[in-house]
């Protein structure tokens, strides 16, 4: 199997080149992402719970769906690919903020120029089981509470991005 690669990018999301995925994030180079926050027409949102077999945060709540885009490709595109591979759906995705982060998470540094996407869907998502072991919808003073209580079940940018206000925006 190809190594997946990633778009590297300095602080104003300018392309720098392209880099294995895991060497970029054992050396912590800064590189695009995408986070997708997907709402109900009750205004709940979609939560899933990745797999325990990821290379990082398995097993933690984060927001619907998460990923690099691949190099030279439209970054909403693949967005909406990505939605549909993971969770096995698709919707109209509006990019509504970025920003740039990095964390260290266990061996690896996630430094990532992150776009955030929104949209609606209505129904049950039907995930691959390696990338998201559950999900479930849920009301964001429920959300907001939770991570209040019980941060260490959600992963950082999915936190990062809620401090942030992004998620009202949606």
């Amino acid at each position: 199997m190809p190594e997946r690669k990633v778009i590297l990018v300095d602080e104003k999301d300018n392309p720098l080149g392209t880099g294995e995925k895991l060497k970029t994030h054992q050396e912590g180079k800064l590189h695009r992402a995408f986070s997708i926050f997907v709402f109900n027409s009750k205004g709940e949102l979609l939560l899933q719970k990745r797999a325990r077999g990821k290379y990082h945060s398995g097993g933690l709540w984060t927001n619907t769906c998460c990923s690099h885009p691949e190099p030279d490709k439209n970054l909403k595109a693949e967005a909406e690919k990505r939605l549909q591979e993971e969770m096995g759906f698709t919707c109209d995705l509006k990019e509504i903020s970025s920003f740039v982060y990095k964390a260290g998470l266990g061996d690896l540094i996630e430094y990532e120029f992150d776009h955030v996407f929104s949209g609606k869907f209505d129904g049950n998502p039907e995930p691959d089981k390696t990338e998201a072991e559950d999900w479930k919808w849920i009301n964001l003073t429920e959300l907001k509470q939770d991570v209040k209580d019980s941060p260490e079940k959600y992963t950082y940018w999915f936190k990062a991005i809620l401090e942030k206000g992004f998620v009202g925006k949606c």
